[in-house]
């Protein structure tokens, strides 16, 4: 695997693994169902990865995928589930990357894994659970069913960007991606000018 082949190979999976950050089950299910109906240019056969896409794991990703929709659909134990999503949004996001680059050199595929596609999805999740953390402690929870339709949403649209428009998936994940650690840095310098103007008054 070189060229643009690699590339594509890349975009896909760090779609897929932002699309992880907004749910964990899903992207692995709908990358394992491409891969059975040999959508997706990549063969797993006879490697680590060779049970992902058969009939249990597919049917195992599928129940996950339905049980983690629903469940995130019920205030508070959305903001519950976030403690046990975030570590797995990680998983998930390195094991799609890994899956996408089989047969690629072993050093770039798994650094791509760990650092690109668990950090994607790890910085996703984290924003998403900021922002639940939000729409708890101002509508006590009655937004969040609408907030995590939105979540929904965005993880489909990256999902179908990853398997048919790898490129623009790639694309869209880094703005995203720019954008929260963008955020993030704001925020990590406005806290302490907001902190001693309090302690000046």
């Amino acid at each position: 695997m070189e060229g643009i082949q690699l590339l594509i190979a890349a975009s896909t999976g760090l779609g897929l693994a932002a699309a992880s950050g907004f749910r964990v089950f899903l992207p692995p299910f709908l990358m394992a169902v491409w891969v059975r109906l040999g959508f997706l240019d990549v063969s797993i056969e006879g490697t680590e990865f060779e049970a992902f896409s058969s009939d249990v794991s597919i049917l195992l990703l599928a129940v996950a995928s339905l049980s983690e929709i629903m469940a995130y659909k019920i205030p508070w134990m959305d903001n519950m589930l976030d403690s046990l999503a975030t570590p797995m949004a990680g998983l998930a996001g390195g094991s799609v990357v890994a899956v996408s680059m089989e047969g690629a050199d072993p050093s770039i595929q798994w650094a791509l894994a760990i650092i690109a596609g668990g950090g994607a999805s790890l910085s996703i999740q984290s924003a998403t659970v900021a922002g639940r953390g939000l729409s708890s402690m101002f509508t006590l929870g009655l937004a969040n069913p609408f907030f995590s339709l939105f979540e929904d949403f965005t993880s489909i649209l990256l999902i179908l960007l990853a398997l048919l428009a790898p490129l623009l998936a790639l694309t869209a994940s880094l703005m995203l991606i720019f954008v929260i650690l963008r955020r993030k840095m704001q925020e990590t310098v406005d806290y302490p000018a907001i902190k001693l103007g309090r302690q000046s008054t």
